[in-house]
């Protein structure tokens, strides 16, 4: 995967909170879980809850999107927009790759979808405060409905390759932030809506909304090379089938099935899946990519999810 050189990164759709504390406090519900990556060494599952009764198109996106600071806490970008000032340095840096991708992502949901909404993505570092409660490091990439802000510690990346065994890269990272973005589509669509807090199982609309984001990813992939920023130019200039490799190795390492044989206790409990096996990982970011086309990613109707 390579970013083009002696473009533009636009940093201010980042929160960068890292360093800066933040409690642990509770919030208005909880948020949706990073796309299966949201355990470490335990099974820990964070479930998405429909917030206030809402949740439908546009719910929490506003103030929550510009404001979203817990208390005590600040966002300084200083450091961020001077290490990231070129598009060329996303080649080299993992902080400024993770922009330029935020950027390209954005700019394929405001051409793909009437009335999207940009919102930010929060660098942490430990913990960090949210509308949806407190959540560490171990609870993976999330996206809280209710301040409409997606969140990350970039140690993660890490995590992936160090624990779960992924292959990592720039590319699969990207998918990971592409998946939390869909996220933030059905936010605005009211696809939350569909799906009962707390249901679990293989075809659950826990499961479903899990596997839509995973084809929302693969759709953007799709066109990432093509989609033009605000110059009228692509940010991202190549995706290599390495690159698409290596993003479905990262799905097969996130599926439900993968995480409790491997990470959990060793026994494969379909009653408990939350985001789909690794198979119905892999099948969805495909059926985005090889399509790019969303309408192909409404997992509520059908029956085959694969």
């Amino acid at each position: 995967m390579r970013y083009r050189e002696g473009g533009g990164l636009d940093t201010s759709h980042v929160q960068d909170r890292r360093g800066r504390g933040g409690g642990m406090g509770g919030g208005r519900g909880l948020a949706v879980g990073g796309g299966g990556l949201g355990l470490v060494g335990l099974l820990v599952v964070v479930l998405f809850q429909v917030l206030g009764g809402g949740g439908g198109a546009g719910a929490g996106v506003g103030l929550g999107a510009l404001s979203g600071l817990g208390e005590g806490e600040t966002a300084d970008n200083s450091a961020l927009e001077q290490s990231c000032d070129e598009s060329g340095d996303a080649n080299d840096s993992v902080e400024c790759a993770v922009v330029a991708d935020i950027d390209s992502i954005q700019d394929y949901w405001s051409q793909a979808l009437d009335g999207y909404v940009a919102t930010d993505t929060v660098f942490f570092s430990g913990q960090v405060q949210t509308d949806c409660g407190g959540a560490t490091s171990g609870s993976g990439p999330f996206y809280c409905p209710a301040d409409s802000l997606v969140y990350i510690d970039l140690t993660f990346f890490d995590t992936l390759r160090s624990q779960f065994g992924a292959e990592g890269g720039a590319f699969p990272n990207a998918y990971v932030l592409a998946h939390e973005y869909g996220h933030h589509v059905q936010n605005l669509l009211g696809t939350n809506q569909r799906v009962t807090p707390g249901e679990a199982g293989p075809t659950s609309g826990t499961v479903r909304l899990e596997l839509q984001a995973d084809c929302y990813a693969g759709a953007w992939a799709h066109h990432a090379t093509t989609v033009p920023d605000e110059t009228g130019s692509p940010l991202i200039t190549e995706i290599t089938q390495d690159d698409v490799d290596r993003a479905l190795d990262t799905a097969g390492r996130i599926g439900d099935d993968f995480i409790q044989e491997n990470l959990g206790g060793g026994t494969v409990d379909q009653d408990a899946f939350t985001h789909g096996s690794s198979e119905q990982r892999r099948r969805w970011f495909l059926t985005g990519y090889e399509t790019g086309d969303p309408a192909q990613c409404d997992t509520f109707a059908t029956d085959d999810l694969g």
